[in-house]
């Protein structure tokens, strides 16, 4: 059995992990920490403490009204990206622990497609 690095839970809510082949489970908030746990397989777990976290990126579309994954960006081991079954209260509960300002929005498929139009072209 899984030992929990959390020892008062925030919020639990039924979650999606894209760490390679899609996995079902549950991300737990904590005072210590982000959890998700497999809802198959026990041993298949992500732990990651408020420390480690640099950055949450969340990909926002319709104006805000629907965040369909997000990226949870470590310190040093890479990053981990999640869709959560209740978005904005998973992200409002990580906004308690990490920096505001290390909370971003990614940048949409048009911005991505000028960057690398007009981007690649050198001046002078």
């Amino acid at each position: 059995m899984v030992e929990s690095i959390n020892t008062k839970v925030n919020l639990v809510v039924d979650a999606t992990s894209y760490l390679g082949l899609p996995k079902y489970g549950k991300i737990m908030l904590g005072d210590r920490g982000f959890e998700f746990f497999n809802d198959k397989h026990v041993q298949d777990f992500i732990q990651i403490p408020w420390e480690e976290v640099d950055y949450v990126v969340a990909s926002v579309m319709f104006g805000g009204r629907w965040i369909p994954r997000f990226t949870v960006q470590t310190k040093k081991n890479g990053n981990y990206t999640f869709a959560s079954k209740t978005p904005k209260k998973t992200l409002r509960g990580i906004r308690e622990h990490v920096d505001p300002n290390h909370m971003v929005r990614a940048i949409g498929f048009f911005k991505i497609l000028k960057r690398r139009l007009f981007g690649t072209k050198k001046k002078g």
